[in-house]
């Protein structure tokens, strides 16, 4: 018993021993590390060049996300533009965060992390590099982030080479470009070897494979390149020229049709935004005859709560975006229901006293908003699915944004016109435009459909706030600047007519649009208002006129 006791005891120390030893060898492995980084910091505030060669490649090799606050990235790129400054007297590293370097300025020691607070600037020093380590540096950074496991990643970085290379770093990138598997990284890597050949003055075979490669890559900076080299180019090489001047013209005529394509997509953008703002007027103008100027602020609301929703979820843009759509629709709605049985039901058959009082309405409303939230305008943040660009080619690139508008412009179209045409409301509603009296024989209640109708177009004007909340600052005036384009709209189209708010919504917008190039924002708007004066005169119904109380009978 006592020698397993004994026996025992001496396990216990010996696994004692090796717990310390251990913990020694971790603590000995982790001042290495610390020594060279130590090591590194000290031949960059050195004046040896190849001290300072070995340790931008400890730099870029090692982790420094242990070590220091900075990164190898920070790190380098800090060297490149002087922001990596030594102190003169204590030979210690720091980070310059915003240059230049002044009294004032806060530098971040690399190794420890400290903050200090320049109060001599003549103590400091940019760390000196000479143009081998510039391109060292280069070529690690290029080598870093062409490495990386993300596809975006190295798309971005692939993309920032393209007229940065030079001789000491293309035999890198030319090796990683053999290897990529990305297509578009590829591409870009392509371009940056073809930009390099075209402007660097290769030999010719290869000069006019980068010329035809870049005529059809479709990128700003393959242009830009081509346009340069054209300028340094021999009088007497033809064939060179001749290439060129292809290229260039082949680029440019892309360039126009792309311009066209953009013109277009904004256009139908925009015309996108005017049905939206049009439709619900289309209902209420059309079935009861009633001029609404109020029709702006219901948009107006409709946007503010969408505003609210954001509040309430700030963390959860898009939820509440989404939500904002049937709350927006109730709330205008229930506003517009109101508006309609206290005051406009009195109206009926009275054009210009409806008119003034729903101005007057409008006015209330707008003070009322200024009243709850201030009149300052409010920002309402843009969800990430909603947020970038969609990449159709190298050359043309839409907003997000915009399509996911033109897409809901589609959807609440279809949907009021399945209202309109499918269930037993629209049947009522189209009964009542078409002759009300024969509706009223019938057994239709003309005083709940005219509610239920106004109350529709009101909800219809809140989802379009919804939308334009993602286009545009919300504010109390907001609803002034599309009253006057949804009258145009319904008008222009005919009045009553969903079809024709649409085609006439989306024509508006692209004519709109083609027209701003030449004539600026503000002239092409009244050039559209007096073109639409002019198709009135010619065609009083509109563009698909409306049979019912407020056209002809046929």
């Amino acid at each position: 018993m006592f020698r397993l006791t004994a026996i025992m005891n001496r396990l216990l120390w010996l696994s004692r021993v090796l717990v310390l030893m251990s913990g020694a060898l971790i603590t000995a492995q982790a001042n290495a590390d610390i020594s060279e980084m130590s090591e590194a910091a000290s031949a960059l505030a050195g004046k040896s060049f190849k001290d300072k060669e070995a340790a931008i490649a400890f730099i870029a090799s090692a982790d420094l996300s242990e070590s220091s606050d900075i990164s190898n990235t920070q790190l380098l790129e800090g060297l490149l533009n002087k922001q990596v400054v030594y102190d003169k007297k204590a030979k210690s590293i720091w980070y310059l965060a915003e240059p230049p370097l002044a009294k004032g300025s806060e530098l971040t020691n690399i190794l420890s992390g400290d903050i200090v607070t320049v109060e001599k600037k003549r103590q400091y020093r940019a760390v000196t590099i000479n143009n081998k380590i510039r391109s060292q540096i280069k070529t690690a950074m290029a080598t870093a982030a062409l490495s990386s496991a993300d596809a975006e990643t190295r798309q971005t970085a692939a993309r920032r080479m393209i007229g940065e290379l030079d001789a000491s770093l293309l035999p890198a990138i030319v090796s990683i470009r053999d290897d990529e598997s990305d297509t578009v990284t590829k591409k870009y890597l392509s371009t940056a070897v073809s930009v390099y050949a075209v402007t660097e003055g290769s030999e010719p075979k290869q000069a006019m494979e980068a010329i035809a490669f870049l005529s059809g890559v479709g990128l700003p900076e393959a242009f830009d390149a081509l346009q340069a080299a054209r300028t340094k180019v021999k009088s007497d090489d033809v064939e060179t020229i001749a290439a060129l001047d292809k290229a260039i013209a082949e680029y440019e005529q892309s360039q126009r049709v792309v311009n066209a394509a953009q013109t277009l997509y904004f256009g139908l953008s925009l015309g996108s935004v005017l049905v939206l703002a049009g439709i619900g007027l289309a209902i209420t103008f059309g079935v009861m005859g009633v001029i609404n100027m109020a029709h702006g602020e219901l948009i107006m609301i409709g946007a503010y709560t969408t505003y609210v929703l954001q509040q309430l979820f700030p963390a959860q843009t898009g939820m509440a975006l989404l939500l904002s759509i049937p709350c927006a629709f109730v709330v205008s709605g229930l506003v517009g229901m109101a508006i309609e049985r206290s005051v406009i039901r009195h109206l009926y058959g009275r054009p210009l006293e409806t008119l003034l009082a729903t101005f007057g309405i409008s006015l209330i409303l707008q003070q009322a908003v200024r009243s709850i939230f201030s009149p300052l305008n409010r920002s309402v943040s843009t969800p990430d699915f909603m947020s970038g660009m969609i990449e159709v080619t190298p050359m043309l690139e839409l907003t997000a944004s915009r399509m996911y508008i033109m897409v809901f412009c589609l959807i609440v179209f279809f949907a009021l016109l399945f209202i309109l045409k499918r269930t037993p409301l629209g049947l009522q509603v189209r009964a009542v435009s078409q002759n009300r009296a024969m509706a009223r024989a019938m057994g239709v209640r003309s005083e709940w459909v005219d509610m239920a109708t106004f109350g529709l177009g009101s909800g219809i004007a809140g989802v379009a706030g919804v939308a334009l909340s993602q286009l545009t600052n919300v504010g109390p005036n907001m609803g002034q600047a599309y009253i006057i384009d949804s009258f145009m709209v319904v008008v222009f189209g005919g009045v009553g007519n969903l079809w024709g708010t649409l085609a006439a919504g989306l024509s508006l917008g692209v004519f709109n649009k083609v027209l701003e190039p030449w004539a600026g924002a503000v002239l092409a708007k009244i050039l559209v208002l007096v073109f639409i004066i002019l198709f009135i005169q010619k065609r009083p119904k509109g563009l698909f006129p409306q049979r019912g109380r407020m056209a002809e009978d046929n």
